[in-house]
């Protein structure tokens, strides 16, 4: 690490609030580099403000590599379909230095078994012929309301999306078939895959996932542009000194090469990335860019 640091303890931000998909990441991190270390990481959950509040703490830290955000990539949707009288103003490329990709999930489009559905191509088809069908989503704007609306452009469908506040909420009602089909990520969807208790459509990335390999893509089933990502990484605030910030990215790699922390990635149904800050830098750039024009492009907001 950089000369001293550090000296004292380390928070780690996590936008959301504790057990969600962000929030074990982040634990994770805390113990392997607490050990590493020999200080106290100290895991901070600030959320609110649809991550405004724990997003800007750290846009607004001291650059010294004490506080960084451990987030998902709707760090960088957020500017485009929060309410800016959220507090959601930050530049996600000026104001913040990336550190490390962590890992990512494939996103996927699943229905309740009762559909009697087994692929996205047989999806369209009922919709197109029966009665009107929704697919749930955790909100207005998130990631999987995107992924809708694209299956709805590309295959000429208008499935009613239904948002709930959360991905809890809204994987119980396609559990309990109140709602029959749901776009989750494969880390949340795993064990209602391997009970049977909800069916995987496609995966809504651009190639298929080595988590779940034998599930084609909505590309290879007739449906291009389909894909949205899902990913985690960490971030400081702008203006960190590029030494420090490389000591950070080597010493997070060198924790997720760790063979429990492979296990506990494979276990959540997620890939470890790693690699150099480029990696999540670029990620970052491709996933505003990309996001801001279809946001909108199909005029999407949070609530």
């Amino acid at each position: 690490m950089a000369q001293g640091f550090p000296a004292r303890a380390v928070t780690l931000v996590v936008p959301f609030p504790p057990g969600g998909g962000v929030d074990p990441i982040a634990r994770l991190l805390s113990e392997k580099l607490g050990k590493a270390w020999g200080q106290p990481v100290v895991v901070s959950n600030r959320p609110g403000g649809g991550s405004s509040i724990g997003t800007g703490i750290v846009a607004r830290a001291e650059p010294d590599g004490y506080t960084l955000l451990v987030t998902a990539n709707t760090f960088a949707m957020a500017p485009h379909v929060l309410p800016r009288n959220l507090g959601y103003t930050f530049d996600v490329q000026r104001d913040f230095t990336p550190i490390a990709m962590i890992s990512s999930t494939p996103m996927l489009l699943l229905a309740h078994p009762g559909l009697g559905v087994k692929n996205a191509r047989e999806l369209a088809g009922l919709a197109r012929t029966g009665p009107p069908l929704a697919y749930a989503t955790s909100g207005n704007g998130s990631p999987m309301h995107i992924a809708g609306e694209l299956f709805n452009r590309a295959a000429g469908l208008s499935l009613l999306h239904s948002p709930y506040r959360g991905v809890g909420p809204a994987l119980n009602d396609a559990l309990g078939g109140q709602v029959k089909l749901i776009y989750l990520g494969y880390g949340g969807a795993k064990p209602y895959i391997e009970s049977g208790r909800l069916v995987p459509l496609a995966v809504v990335d651009e190639r298929r996932s080595p988590l779940i390999p034998d599930l084609p893509t909505m590309a290879e089933q007739g449906f291009p542009g389909v894909f949205v990502n899902i990913w985690f990484g960490v971030y400081g605030p702008a203006g960190m000194a590029p030494a420090l910030a490389d000591s950070l990215n080597a010493q997070i790699n060198a924790a997720l090469r760790e063979p429990d922390a492979v296990e506990h990635f494979k276990q959540r149904g997620e890939l470890v990335v790693g690699g150099p800050r480029e990696v999540l830098a670029k990620a970052t750039r491709d996933d505003y860019e990309r996001y801001g024009e279809i946001v909108k492009r199909f005029k999407i907001q949070a609530d």
